[in-house]
């Protein structure tokens, strides 16, 4: 079988996205996505999302995520914003979405070249010694750094991915230093299910804007990041029991569309 695909990345966090609305390919291919999402072998992304129908009247569409080990995923921000963009591209959409992911429904709207997305309200952050954790669709674990840009990620974050308290089920990993401006952070990624650093993480970036909230390091409710592979904006706002209306917002681009033997 012959299968069309599009590739598109957000701030540098790539996918393989399918349209299987009319079901070709089944959720258990896992096999079939790692292969997808391998840098050598494969298209290659940091993971592989496949646009269904709705199963919700009042929604535009399905998002199904795959990480690039090929296992179905926790939410995945920047893979959300890009199946929207995908959604406008082939008419599904126009520029407002309305979708359910793993981790429940979704609100999205395409503004200025950039797509909004509504993530899922935060009522807690558990804040440690060291750092924080939370859970934002994903679970985070954030830790600020002196130099953000100099830091051993791969090491550090592995190993903690791996550890105590995370173990088999594991966490994704940020690092995060100031940047000079206020309101502004750089951050780099170590993803779980990727096993890397990633040039992006949308999840991982709406964390780290809100733990630094929570810290008081924060004098706005709109946080600007920058990652390896650009920036992201970060808006909310604070309730007594945490956060709502969280949304993360950049870029979103196709970078191309093609076939694969399978």
């Amino acid at each position: 079988m012959n299968l069309t695909f599009y590739k598109y990345q957000g701030t540098g966090n790539d996918f393989v996205i399918i349209d299987n609305r009319k079901q070709l390919l089944t959720k258990n291919n896992t096999k079939l996505f790692r292969r997808l999402c391998d840098r050598k072998f494969g298209i290659g992304a940091d993971g592989l999302m496949l646009l269904e129908g709705p199963t919700d009247a009042d929604d535009d569409f399905t998002m199904v995520y795959f990480n690039a080990d090929g296992a179905e995923s926790t939410m995945c921000g920047n893979g959300g914003r890009c199946l929207v963009a995908f959604a406008a591209f082939i008419g599904v959409i126009d520029t407002i979405a309305t979708f359910t992911a793993i981790d429940g429904k979704h609100h999205a709207e395409i503004k200025d070249g950039l797509v909004h997305l509504q993530m899922q309200d935060v009522p807690a952050i558990e804040t440690h010694s060291t750092h924080f954790f939370l859970d934002t669709g994903s679970p985070h674990h954030v830790a600020l750094v002196d130099d953000v840009k100099t830091y051993d990620v791969v090491t550090h974050g592995r190993a903690i991915r791996n550890g105590a308290p995370y173990f088999e089920e594991g966490t994704n990993v940020n690092f995060v230093t100031p940047a000079e401006a206020a309101d502004t952070f750089t951050v780099r990624t170590y993803e779980r299910g990727v096993e890397d650093e990633t040039l992006s993480c949308g999840t991982g970036v709406t964390a780290v804007a809100l733990a630094m909230h929570s810290k008081k390091m924060l004098t706005a409710s709109a946080v600007k990041i920058f990652t390896l592979g650009g920036e992201l904006q970060v808006t909310f706002e604070t309730i007594a029991n945490g956060y709502q209306n969280v949304f993360l917002i950049g870029p979103a681009r196709q970078v191309f569309k093609g076939e694969i033997e399978c």
